[in-house]
Formats: structure tokens, sequence, C-alpha cells
């Protein structure tokens, strides 16, 4: 039996639950209308052509493509729309940040810093760029919180060294890191030294300002925040070079070779406009409902560990819970049944049995990351959704507990 036809018997089994809540942000989403509405014209009205080609279809498309970096630009304070580059994922553009610096500098070599719970999209090129370039890759260690310690990322930072990156937010349990300290103590090292963050995680939901906080390249994420796939986005301040891993015909992107998926692009602006519509008011919201989730928990269910810090240190958007004595992936089959969408571990590993790199990084156990649950809470959630899935998942976990029951761990 192929693995389409058991997913057909699986969705056929599973029916159509009476409420449904969707709670696996961290991998996708949907798209409101509105973000829809802003793309639909580019598909077949206007701006369909390629946004390079001199005549009336590309200029719109042109048009369209530089009316969102303006936009862009200004939620995080760069300077200007030519420190914006558009790829087709914010795994694409950790890509362009890593490879393609490292490419410009091939010949220096040197080192590499990268934190211990970096999405594997930095990780990844990284270790690619020592394979191929002889860059030296060091991880650098995070505390039980995930917070990396600023003295001793002093420690790791040397004349060698090319480039640091460092998540703003990271994906899995929501550390909000001190990024300008980070960024201050590498530069008071060597002020050469380029600083890359991927804010993937953070951008819609902290206060980013690129110029105040002292990054060299911030990576962007289009599905992060509402808006749709296939669109992600680079900031390179302008004197940092950087060479494009990918080759091809030249197109308005120079970084980034290929057309330029135009209708996603004006997606990505009027998500992040909706975004930052009282911005402080949204992640208010987000931030008690999440609370609410959390604490339910908690208090309903016994042995269960949060992950990651608690309160305003943590993205108000996220939580990340270990349940322990049974593994993840059933209990988002589970739960799954009832309605309610998760993720076990992270989105990057949910496909083979391996532990959440990121919650071995803080000091968790293979069989404490096993049972890791990640929920992303938006503004689209009503507290009902919250109330009944905190009327769920004991019910879920009492049940796996008892048909399934793991030995207690030490």
């Amino acid at each position: 039996m192929s693995s389409y036809t058991k997913i057909r018997e699986l969705l056929k089994a599973h029916g159509t639950p009476n409420r449904e809540v969707y709670f696996d942000l961290e991998n996708s989403g949907w798209v409101p209308r509105e973000v829809v509405d802003a793309m639909l014209p580019y598909y077949n009205l206007v701006g369909y052509g390629h946004p390079s080609i001199t005549h009336k279809v590309g200029w719109e498309a042109l048009e369209a493509v530089y009316e969102a970096k303006e936009f862009i630009v200004s939620t995080i304070g760069a300077y200007s729309s030519e420190e914006l580059v558009f790829t087709h994922s914010g795994t694409e553009a950790n890509n362009l940040a890593v490879l393609g610096y490292l490419l410009k500098n091939r010949g220096k070599r040197g080192k590499v810093i990268v934190s211990a719970i970096e999405h594997l999209s930095v990780v990844f090129p990284a270790e690619l760029a020592s394979e191929m370039l002889g860059f030296k890759v060091q991880r650098v260690p995070v505390d039980l919180e995930g917070f990396v310690d600023p003295e001793l990322l002093k420690l790791y930072v040397d004349k060698d060294t090319a480039l640091v990156s460092v998540q703003m937010v990271n994906h899995e349990i929501g550390t909000k890191q001190n990024l300008k300290e980070l960024v201050d103590v590498v530069k008071s090292v060597n002020p050469n030294t380029v600083f890359h963050t991927d804010a993937a995680d953070a951008y819609g939901w902290v206060p980013i300002d690129v110029r105040k906080i002292g990054v060299d390249m911030m990576t962007l994420s289009s599905h992060k925040v509402h808006g749709p796939k296939g669109v992600g986005a680079l900031y390179i301040r302008n004197g940092i070079e950087v060479e494009s891993p990918l080759r091809g015909q030249l197109s308005v992107e120079r970084l980034w070779p290929g057309v330029e998926n135009v209708p996603a692009i004006a997606g990505f602006k009027k998500a992040a406009e909706m975004m930052f519509t009282n911005f402080d008011g949204r992640v208010a919201y987000v931030k008690a409902l999440r609370d609410k989730l959390v604490n339910g928990i908690i208090n309903a269910v016994p042995h269960v560990k949060v992950n990651g810090p608690l309160g305003d240190r943590r993205a108000p958007n996220n939580a990340n819970i270990s349940f322990l004595f049974i593994e993840g992936e059933a209990l988002t089959v589970e739960l799954s049944m009832n309605g309610i969408y998760v993720s076990s571990g992270s989105a990057c590993t949910s496909r083979v049995l391996e532990p959440s790199h990121v919650l071995l990084a803080i000091g968790r156990k293979h069989e404490e990351a096993h049972g890791s649950i990640l929920f992303k809470v938006s503004h689209y959630h009503k507290e009902e959704d919250v109330e009944y899935t905190l009327s769920t998942i004991p019910r879920a976990v009492g049940r796996l507990r008892t048909i399934s029951p793991v030995r207690p761990y030490s």
C-alpha cells in the first residue's frame, strides 16, 4: 500500500470533526480572505508579467514588488527598499544569508558561529560551507530556557570570525534573545564580523528596528504572518556584500535569480499590513490566549513541562509543552481526531524518529523531547477555541497513558 493510499484512508476514517482548532501555525496556516483578495489581480488582471520586462504588464508587476519592499522595510526600520531581497521562502533567505556571505568571502575562510538552537536552514548551510569552503563552524550553547549568554558568546568570537547567526525568536520554544546585547558583544570583539538573525518567528510579534539592534542581515517569512507560502525576504544592510548560491538569468532580484512570485509578494505585503495594524492590542490579546492555554494545561494535566521561558521573555504566540510518558506523535493523532491540530517536536524533524535538537540543547531528555507538543496561537483564535482545547487535552492524554503506558523515567 502506497503512502498516498494510506493518507486517503486516514482522511476517510478521520471524517469531519464537529469543531476544528488549528494551532500548527509553525508549519503553515490559513491565509485570510483580505490577503487572498490582494493576490488575485496579479494572476490574470494586472502585473501578471515578468517584473524585469519593459512593457506595461511587467511594469505593473515591478510596481507591486517595490511597493511591497517599501512597506516591509518601513516595519523593520531599514533605510531603503534596496536593502530587501525577496526569495521564495524563509529557508531560502537563510541559505542566501549564510551561504551567500560565506561564498563572497570564501578566500578568507575563518569561523562561523551559530547558536545551538538555530533553525536547520541556518545550521545546514553553515555545515555545507564548512565542507566545501573550509569555514570552521562552532555552535554556542544555550541555557535551560534557550538564551545565549553574551559573555559566553564573547569567548567564541575572535579576529577570524566571519559570521554569527542567532535567531531573534526561536521557532520551537519562543525564546526572545536580547539581540542588541549579543550584537554589541560580537562587534566589540570584531567589528568586521557580520551578524545575521533569523527573525521569521519574530516579525509581526515583537518590535523590530534593524538600525537600533545593529544586525547586518535578517530573515523574514510570509507564511509566519498569515501570508501566502512561496515568499520570504532577506534584509541586507547597505555595504554588506553577498554572492548568490544560485545561478540563472538576472531578474529584479539580482541575488535570487528567477521569476519573482508577484502574487505572493503582494499577499505578503497585505498580511504584513494587517499584522502591524493595532500591533500592541493584537499582541496583548494573543498573549492572554496563550497564557490561558498554558496555565490551563499545567493545572489540568499532571506530569507536563513547559519548554522555554515564561512571560515576556517568550514570544506571545508560542507554547511548547512536553507531556511525559506518552509520544508526541500519538498525541497529535489523538487530538486531530478531535479537531485540534498541533505538531510534535519541530516542523523539520516531524517525519523522522529523532528528538528536536532545540529541546535537547536546553537539557530535555530524549523521552521528554519526544513527548513535546508545539502550539502557535493567533489573533484569529477565540477564547472558545482555547476552552475547547483545554477540555479535550486531559482526556486525550489520559487515554494514551492508559492504553500505552510508558514507565516513568528518572
